[in-house]
């Protein structure tokens, strides 16, 4: 079975939660959504999920964070 995962990136909770809340809404728990705050743990846990032999179709990312651009997170 593949494990499949989306990663939701945003510097504001309120924001993180409520696209959790509405993504799980909508694809049940057939896929391991994960969330971060922090653009450099968004790298780390991509990695780990990679590691971990997930398949990553969608990262739902903020543009502008502290310290680092949406954009800049591709070439992170």
């Amino acid at each position: 079975m593949t494990k499949i995962a989306i990663l939701c990136i945003d510097d504001e909770p309120t924001i993180l939660s409520t696209l959790e809340r509405e993504l799980q809404k909508i694809l049940g728990y057939e896929y391991l959504i994960e969330t971060t705050e922090c653009p450099e743990e968004a790298l780390e846990l991509l990695s780990e999920l990679l590691e971990e032999q997930y398949e990553i179709p969608l990262v739902i990312c903020d543009y502008i964070m502290p310290r680092l651009k949406g954009e800049q997170l591709s070439s992170g």
